[in-house]
């Protein structure tokens, strides 16, 4: 099982350039665990790209039925006190927003405080570095540097 961050699920969803790549991980261990705000961040970067032209109507309709989807069989970690209280110290620690410093603390939480114990699926850049520092094992292992988000999906 893996933590999938926003920012891997969204290539899951639309074609990006990493889409292919993810597919197949995801189809290797179809098992996701994501935290509860997930959803609204998947839907986020979908409204944007439709907004920004990117997506038609029709695109996002057909994206949105994929997030269903996968949010119906996705372990959800809830906005539990401790994920609070640990993305608090995350956003002290390291350089994170908000909502990233939330992903993490569900992966923390997650993995029962053993972060090697999971692997963490992530494309941005700033989340994948706190996560590997926190001791995660990240998925994809090395992305080339044109295909790192800079930010998490939907942000």
């Amino acid at each position: 099982m893996k933590f999938w961050d926003s920012s891997a699920i969204a290539p899951l969803l639309v074609e990006e350039k990493v889409s292919t790549s993810l597919r197949k991980l995801y189809l290797k261990d179809p098992w996701m665990i994501a935290w509860w705000g997930t959803m609204v961040e998947c839907a986020s970067a979908l409204a944007r790209l439709e907004r920004e032209s990117a997506l038609s109507p029709a695109g996002v309709e057909q994206s949105m039925k994929r997030l269903r989807a996968l949010g119906s069989a996705w372990q959800e970690i809830q906005p539990v006190e401790e994920i609070k209280e640990t993305a608090v110290r995350f956003v002290r620690v390291h350089s994170l927003r908000a909502g990233d410093a939330t992903q993490l603390a569900a992966a923390f939480l997650a993995s029962e405080r053993r972060p090697a114990s999971l692997y963490f699926v992530c494309l941005d850049h700033r989340l994948r570095k706190a996560a590997s520092r926190e001791g995660f094992i990240l998925m994809p292992p090395e992305l080339p540097p044109d295909l790192v988000k800079s930010q998490s999906a939907g942000k």
